[in-house]
């Protein structure tokens, strides 16, 4: 190159030109021929990469370098050979021009440090993009771990440019930002507690990608579709999207219903209020009425002779209905849910399931039915208890109860 640039000076020289237009059209010159050099490397280095790449990646069984394709791992690191070419024959083509030849010098090393980190970059997102293709990794939050790297990478990039903008060495300049750090800090506060965050999530495995989630304060219903280092992203059961800063999963409550659709059963705890003015002890002529229910006619039998049995065993008198033991509808109806219940075919049988009575409101007294359903989407979910309610609010009047209905008058 030195040569060259000394013929074209001279061959101007000896054509009549001045000696300064004489090193501006030499610089030109050569600044062309060098630009068409690198292009034409770096297209041959691409074009070579490519189709090495590409069959390497056929024969292979892992689709890891299908995936570095993908994200232009090769095209990229094709760019490094011309701009090695441009750097080390750049000096020479502004050697006469020495305040440029600074200037271009330190804007190639600049590129090649946004190149590094391009790479860099690249190569990340290939991991990313693999793991979540392993079936091990796809609940886990890659994405935070990733764009904590690439955070790094372009702190220490963004320091190098600096370095080499302001002439000061790498070390000193980032040993004198040491001293901003609490500044640095607080402009990265959401970065750093998101990138703690996530690690407490992913080692206490408190949130996977998938699970559904309840997180009231934002808002959230529904499943988590993405987490990354500074957002948790979930979708709600409406199909909008909810964003939750990630640190957020640890300094706040929220619900995660992982646990239930594990088990195999959802929850199903609703309870009806029953009118207490209408419970009532229930005369003989009432038991064999309601023995005409298959689910209770069993139950009254047994029922109905163990209690006549113990109070004739006791003297006791019976023209008052309230001496002795005696069945309540109430109770009977109570028996009917559970019997109902234990038989219901949507309902898990290896889950907690029982109907209690709850403590005595001014509306009445509380029946709930507890138990989990067999199916866990929601949709069946609520077909199965709206299904069981329905039986429920039919059936009380089999009983002579009522359920509690507030009225006009009873609102005044």
């Amino acid at each position: 190159m030195l040569n060259i640039r000394h013929y074209i000076y001279d061959l101007l020289i000896e054509k009549g030109l001045s000696e300064d237009f004489a090193r501006l059209l030499n610089m030109v010159t050569l600044l062309l021929v060098l630009l068409i050099i690198a292009f034409i490397v770096d297209y041959i280095t691409k074009r070579f990469l490519w189709r090495f790449s590409s069959g390497v990646a056929k024969r292979t069984k892992t689709n890891f370098d299908d995936i570095l394709i993908t994200n232009k791992l090769p095209r990229n690191i094709a760019h490094i050979i011309p701009l090695i070419i441009l750097i080390e024959f750049v000096p020479e083509v502004f050697a006469d021009y020495e305040y440029a030849e600074d200037v271009i010098e330190k804007t190639l090393k600049i590129i090649a440090i946004l190149l590094t980190l391009r790479i860099i970059r690249s190569f990340l997102k290939s991991i990313e993009d693999y793991l979540k293709t392993l079936d091990r990794y796809k609940d886990k939050p890659i994405d935070s771990y990733i764009q904590v790297f690439l955070i790094f990478g372009w702190i220490l990039g963004i320091f190098a440019i600096l370095s080499i903008l302001t002439g000061v060495t790498f070390l000193k300049f980032a040993f004198t930002l040491g001293t901003a750090s609490a500044v640095i800090l607080l402009i990265f506060k959401d970065t750093i507690l998101g990138f703690v965050a996530s690690i407490q999530v992913s080692i206490n495995d408190m949130v996977r990608i998938g699970d559904w989630i309840t997180f009231e304060k934002y808002g959230a219903d529904g499943d988590v579709i993405e987490i990354n280092l500074a957002t948790v992203k979930v979708q709600n059961w409406d199909k909008t999207i909810t964003t939750i800063p990630t640190y957020a999963l640890i300094s706040d409550s929220f619900k995660n219903w992982r646990g239930m659709m594990a088990s195999g059963g959802r929850r199903i705890k609703r309870s009806v209020i029953i009118k207490t003015s209408t419970i009532k002890f229930l005369t003989a002529d009432d038991i064999e009425k309601l023995k005409k229910i298959e689910l209770v006619s069993q139950y009254l039998t047994n029922a109905s002779e163990n209690i006549s049995k113990h109070n004739t065993e006791h003297n006791i008198d019976k023209s008052v209905l309230i001496n002795g033991r005696n069945l309540t509808n109430f109770g009977v109806f109570r028996k009917y849910l559970q019997t109902y219940i234990e038989n219901h075919s949507a309902i898990n049988k290896d889950m907690t399931l029982m109907v209690r009575q709850l403590e005595p409101t001014a509306q009445g007294i509380p029946m709930e039915i507890y138990a989990f359903s067999s199916d866990i989407r929601w949709q069946n979910y609520e077909y199965i208890m709206g299904d069981i309610f329905d039986h429920v609010l039919a059936a009380v009047t089999y009983f002579d109860l009522e359920i509690y209905e507030l009225s006009v008058a009873n609102a005044d």
